[in-house]
């Protein structure tokens, strides 16, 4: 069996840009497809209903919607829409916890999410961010939800739907991730050495406060001359925490300690620790 995952871009957060290559690290998988639409870099109606559309035509077994502020009118549309096409979805969005009902409607609804916490929101300032700002802040920001492990924990809960579905489950049947990816979450079973779990630590705790210092430079700040330094302060956090992250990963190394988990081809996820060694 082949399981179509779709894979539903709003917009533009740390966490889409990675979303179906962290199913398919080597593009060989034979027990599963991908299908990605996108809205662009905007949240227009008119964009999401061209993917929601899109995503209906191709009718997959479950939906991964990706967005920033999952519980804007936009997305929460999105998804309603493609629930109501029977398609089951997974939201994946920045860190809306703070925003009591939205959230608690989200967590009490039918749909799964992961909450990534540390997928903050950029210093969306024109004085500051040119198109080299914002690729180098993306950048940061998938290295540091990379090595301390976010990501792997977001691959393994969408590996656990596609394994549900190639059981025989669909639709309501399927369980959904209901995730609050905190620092605790993100680097539980990362790593070999205390000093890497750490800084990998720090380095998520850094990135998760960056959201609160962008949301003060672009919305709460007055006059260039003040967020300016904000927003560009927010961004030095965010390249700090890459640093601890390329220290963690250096001391891993070092210790021969790095776990790499490849899919197989048949989808299976294998284990390994020792460089010169295999998975399987």
């Amino acid at each position: 069996m082949v399981v179509k995952v779709g894979i539903a871009k709003l917009g533009n957060i740390g966490s889409g840009v990675m979303a179906e290559l962290l199913l398919d690290e080597r593009a060989d998988r034979e027990d599963m497809q991908t299908f990605m639409a996108t809205s662009g870099t905007k949240l227009q109606p008119e964009d999401i209903d061209r993917v929601v559309d899109n995503m209906k035509a191709w009718g997959p077994d479950f939906c991964i919607v990706v967005s920033p502020n999952g519980v804007l009118p936009g997305p929460k549309g999105a998804r309603e829409a493609l629930a109501a096409a029977g398609i089951p979805c997974v939201v994946i969005t920045d860190d809306i916890t703070s925003k009591k009902d939205d959230f608690a409607a989200l967590k009490e609804s039918n749909f799964g999410y992961i909450i990534m916490k540390a997928d903050s929101m950029i210093g969306a300032r024109r004085e500051f961010l040119d198109p080299v700002e914002m690729s180098d802040y993306n950048g940061n920001l998938i290295k540091v939800l990379t090595i301390t492990g976010a990501f792997r924990k977001l691959q393994l809960a969408l590996d656990a739907v596609i394994d549900q579905v190639k059981a025989g489950k669909k639709g309501a049947e399927l369980e959904l991730p209901k995730i609050v990816m905190t620092s605790d979450k993100a680097v539980a079973d990362e790593f070999t050495n205390p000093y890497a779990y750490a800084k990998a630590r720090a380095a998520y705790e850094i990135a998760q406060a960056v959201a609160g210092v962008n949301v003060k430079g672009c919305f709460m700040t007055k006059g260039h001359e003040n967020y300016t330094p904000i927003v560009a302060s927010a961004h030095e956090m965010m390249r700090s925490a890459t640093l601890l992250c390329d220290e963690a990963r250096e001391i891993e190394k070092g210790c021969d300690g790095v776990i790499r988990m490849p899919h197989k081809n048949d989808g299976e996820i294998v284990k390994k620790t020792a460089l010169i060694s295999k998975p399987w």
